[in-house]
């Protein structure tokens, strides 16, 4: 396997966690800030501009990264087998996501309808805030990658433990 030799410290594992956290609060309070932008759009004569990306709620998905960072430190804290499927779950949950994510912002940023005159700054602040959350999903899908590997690599070591330990007990009855 692959994954076998990738290890990590708990340390390191908690930095993981807290680093998914920080961006998974970052994408929250990204989407709070487009909330009010788009809130505060005047009706004019193209109508208000709501993306794809506002409509769905993709930086409130960042919940999932602040859920799956705090799972990551609780798992590098106590390592049980049950935390550490539970753990590497949701942070292949949070790959997925940060893949939507990342392809509907690029959607929308590839489409642009014209806004009126009066909301074209709100829509123009707006696409540039999803251009930087854009820039921050490679981040989160890195981190939620390293820790899947070395949860696998962790789990694949207590494996062959067992089952060294049951060909040992074997053995020793014959």
């Amino acid at each position: 396997m692959g994954c076998r030799n990738s290890k990590i410290s708990s340390a390191n594992t908690a930095v993981l966690g807290v680093i998914q956290i920080m961006i998974g609060i970052y994408h929250v309070l990204m989407w709070y800030f487009l909330l009010l932008l788009y809130m505060g759009q005047i009706k004019g004569v193209f109508g208000t501009y709501e993306p794809l990306t506002y409509k769905m709620g993709t930086s409130l998905w960042g919940l999932t990264f602040v859920l799956s960072g705090a799972f990551t430190i609780k798992a590098a804290k106590y390592r049980s087998r049950f935390m550490l499927l539970c753990t590497m779950s949701l942070n292949i949950l949070c790959i997925i996501v940060t893949i939507i994510a990342a392809s509907l912002t690029i959607v929308e940023l590839s489409h642009f309808r014209s806004v009126s005159y009066r909301n074209y700054g709100q829509a123009k602040l707006g696409r540039e805030v999803s251009r930087i959350l854009l820039c921050s999903y490679p981040l989160e899908f890195v981190v939620a990658l390293t820790y899947s590997i070395s949860g696998c690599a962790y789990l694949m070591e207590t494996q062959d433990e067992n089952s060294e330990s049951v060909t040992e007990v074997v053995e020793d009855n014959f």
